[in-house]
């Protein structure tokens, strides 16, 4: 989705850093075999995450929703050097496209995939987190967070995606949309925490960035 005109939105893609040719491979192999490829980051968000992780230095990282592993490629190039990345799917269909990539890359070794329901595997990581990346189902939004804030370290991030929902945010309210119902609780509930500071970017569909005080 463009929130600015689509002229302007090339032109800020051009203008920022070029998408790496393992990733251009990906997306490319996504949009020929996977359903729904639009659940891709996609160069310009992926470049943001790169970016973001890179000024975080993360040592662990959390990502709910591994899709096909463009996303925690991106977050993995910021990695402290001994640094890891865990990533949860629950696509058993996915995890051999995710491999393939993650072993193509520099950051393999650091990657460590979990298949299975975020709800059941989140409370059983025996570590904190220093960036979490959540872009899993919306309406567990609330739930990832109240399993994960006490797991994340001071100073630590959590980047939430889709916050913006296609625009629905701003809409009048079906009663029986669930998804977006959570996405603006879930939105109040990062802005109203006073355990964070919280800033929305109006990125391709909302990405917020909110920091552990």
């Amino acid at each position: 989705m463009h929130f600015i005109s689509e002229k302007l939105d090339d032109y800020v893609v051009k203008h920022s850093e070029e998408e790496p040719a393992l990733l251009k491979a990906l997306t490319r192999e996504t949009y020929q075999k996977i359903l729904q490829p639009r659940m891709l980051s996609g160069h310009y968000q992926g470049r943001v995450l790169s970016m973001l992780s890179k000024l975080i230095r993360p040592k662990v990282i959390l990502e709910l929703g591994t899709f096909t592993g463009y996303s925690a490629l991106c977050l993995a190039e910021g990695l402290d050097k001994n640094g890891v990345l865990h990533t949860i799917d629950i696509n058993e269909e996915l995890v051999d496209f995710q491999k393939k990539y993650f072993d193509k890359s520099d950051y393999g070794t650091q990657i460590i995939p979990h298949l299975g329901s975020a709800l059941d595997i989140i409370p059983t990581l025996e570590t904190t987190f220093d960036l979490v990346f959540m872009d899993a189902d919306k309406p567990n939004y609330i739930t990832y967070f109240h399993q994960i804030i006490d797991k994340l370290n001071s100073g630590g991030v959590i980047l939430s995606d889709n916050v913006l929902w296609s625009g629905k945010v701003i809409e009048e309210l079906n009663p029986s949309d669930v998804s977006t119902k959570i996405v603006l609780e879930y939105n109040a509930l990062l802005k109203n925490d006073t355990r964070l500071e919280t800033v929305l970017l109006p990125i391709r569909d909302g990405l917020t960035v909110s920091i552990k005080k």
